[in-house]
C-alpha cells in the first residue's frame, strides 16, 4: 500500500501488503472484552479494592470498616469487578468474602510491574 504525499506526511509512506491486510484486519476486531475491562479498572474505587484484596481475602464489611465508601456503593464496585472475572466471593458463615481471581491477581500484578518498569526507565 502506498500513501500519496500530504500535509501531515510529505513523503510516501509504503506498507507491504501483508501488513496493511493484518492492521485492517486488526482494525475490524471485537474489542468489546478489552473495552469492558479497561471501564472496569477506570475508577479508582476499583483499583483500591483490588489492592486491598491484594494484599487478604476480605469481607464487605471490612472493607466499610476502613474506608468511608457506604455498603451499597462497595457492593456496587464489587459487583463490577465480580462480572470481569477480576474477584469472586464465598460465604463463610455469615460473611460473604471477597478474594481476587486467578485472573484478577495476574491483570494487577502485570499492569503493576509494567506500570514500575516504565518509572523505572524513567529515572
Amino acid at each position: 500500500m502506498k500513501v500519496e504525499p500530504t500535509a501531515e506526511c510529505p513523503e510516501p509512506y509504503i506498507l507491504p501488503d501483508n501488513v496493511t491486510l493484518k492492521v485492517h484486519e486488526t482494525m475490524q476486531e471485537d474489542v468489546g472484552p478489552l473495552v469492558s475491562i479497561f471501564k472496569v479498572l477506570s475508577d479508582p474505587v476499583r483499583i483500591h479494592i483490588l489492592r486491598a484484596l491484594e494484599v487478604s481475602d476480605l469481607c464487605v464489611c471490612v472493607l466499610v470498616e476502613i474506608t468511608d465508601y457506604k455498603h451499597s456503593a462497595l457492593s456496587y464496585h464489587l459487583k463490577l469487578l465480580k462480572d470481569a472475572n477480576l474477584v469472586e466471593s464465598k460465604r463463610e458463615r455469615n460473611f460473604q468474602t471477597y478474594y481476587l481471581t486467578d485472573f484478577g491477581r495476574s491483570l494487577l500484578q502485570t499492569i503493576e510491574y509494567s506500570i514500575n518498569e516504565r518509572f523505572q526507565k524513567e529515572l
